[in-house]
């Protein structure tokens, strides 16, 4: 067994409520010791274990959070859609249309190029923080494309999710019902290997609550776990069927009204917040105060994707919610890391609980609240994950 102990942490983010009566489970003047790849014990610098420890990491007074959850995803796909970008931010409205230029530029790309880029955008995420990162399909949308890009999502993650059901193709646009049984038949028999989720883009543009229905149950049936996309661009029944089949996490949740909130509040259902979407298009952002008010577990997520939000930055998310979206700094930390665990049904990340795995960040600075305060700025010092130092 090998045992590391940090020491001299000056503020240490636990999120276990019993060491200060909160939900970030604050120790000043802390000390955390890792065996192998688990937290092993966490506590004051005063009754850190002196036997038997390997190697010893002075943190001189920085603070140490959780590693970033980002339960939400899109990094396999080629090319991107700058112009696209240019001409929204000159005042065109943002619809669901410009995937399937992602799509032309996916499908002509070679595995190698796709690895490539899929590896850039994930070792860029670890850099700021990201220590669990869900990956999506989509950007594929025929039965060779979806299942490689699982594939290669599944070389970087084991929190894959097939999303054949992100757009209906261009070649399906007179058939939508051709494409569905396309979806829930040869093409979810041939990402099953690869998946661990199956998400629906549920929303004006994409796909109605009643074809959702049938791909998610069709997904369940073969044993993948049900996610949504729900409520980006307009109000809809999606929040209800996400409640309805018990789904892990309804991801966007941009317009909700007080039906949604007492089935989320009622359910085990996570909502994933997206604020890059909202900062990217210009779009409304939530009413987040509604949700959190009615106790409602909320996840932060990048949404990395070359179309509405080509950011990796959980740090940014964080920003965003306090500036933007009125979370406090307490509220928007717990959802990106913890929220985001949640999101994914995880009870091992998200948090340093003894027994978690040992994914944490150390920042530059001696306080959680510079990731807020101090935007744009990389406050990242190290990253752990599973017990080593990956930067």
């Amino acid at each position: 067994m090998t045992s590391k102990l940090l020491f001299n942490i000056g503020q240490l983010v636990t999120n276990d409520p019993a060491h200060d009566g909160t939900k970030l489970g604050i120790i000043h003047d802390a000390a955390l010791l890792i065996e192998d790849n688990v937290i092993a014990w966490a506590g004051p610098n005063s009754q850190a274990p002196t036997h038997h420890i390997k190697s010893r990491i002075d943190v001189h007074g920085l603070a140490v959070v959780p590693g970033f959850v980002d339960s939400h995803t899109h990094m396999v796909f080629a090319g991107d859609r700058s112009q696209e970008f240019r001409a929204r931010m000159l005042g065109e409205s943002y619809s669901a249309g410009g995937i399937m230029q992602t799509v032309e530029k996916t499908r002509a790309a070679s595995d190698e190029e796709l690895t490539r880029n899929a590896g850039a955008l994930f070792d860029e995420a670890n850099a700021s923080g990201s220590t669990t990162i869900e990956c999506k399909s989509g950007y594929g949308l025929t039965v060779k494309d979806e299942q490689r890009s699982l594939e290669i999502a599944k070389s970087f993650t084991d929190e894959t999710t097939f999303l054949g059901a992100h757009v209906i193709p261009a070649e399906h646009r007179m058939s939508p019902k051709d494409y569905v049984e396309l979806v829930t038949g040869p093409m979810l028999d041939a990402v099953l290997p690869y998946a661990k989720w199956i998400d629906v883009f549920c929303d004006k543009g994409s796909f109605s609550v009643e074809d959702a229905r049938t791909i998610l149950k069709a997904g369940m049936a073969k044993g993948l776990l049900p996610r949504l996309h729900a409520n980006q661009l307009q109000q809809s029944q999606g929040i209800a069927l996400g409640v309805e089949l018990g789904a892990a996490s309804v991801d966007h949740v941009t317009h909700f009204n007080e039906k949604d909130i007492q089935l989320l509040s009622g359910s085990n259902t996570v909502a994933t917040l997206l604020p890059g979407a909202e900062f990217s298009t210009r779009s409304v952002y939530p009413d987040v105060r509604r949700l959190l008010e009615a106790n409602i577990t909320v996840a932060l997520a990048s949404d990395c994707n070359p179309g509405s939000s080509y950011t990796t930055s959980m740090p940014f998310m964080i920003a965003l919610a306090v500036r933007d979206m009125h979370f406090s700094p307490e509220q928007a930390l717990w959802s990106a890391t913890m929220g985001g665990a949640k999101a994914l049904q995880r009870s091992d990340v998200g948090h340093l609980f003894e027994g978690a795995l040992a994914d944490f960040v150390v920042l530059k600075e001696k306080s959680y609240i510079h990731l807020a305060y101090r935007p744009g700025v990389n406050l990242i010092e190290q990253v752990w994950r599973n017990g080593i130092k990956i930067k």
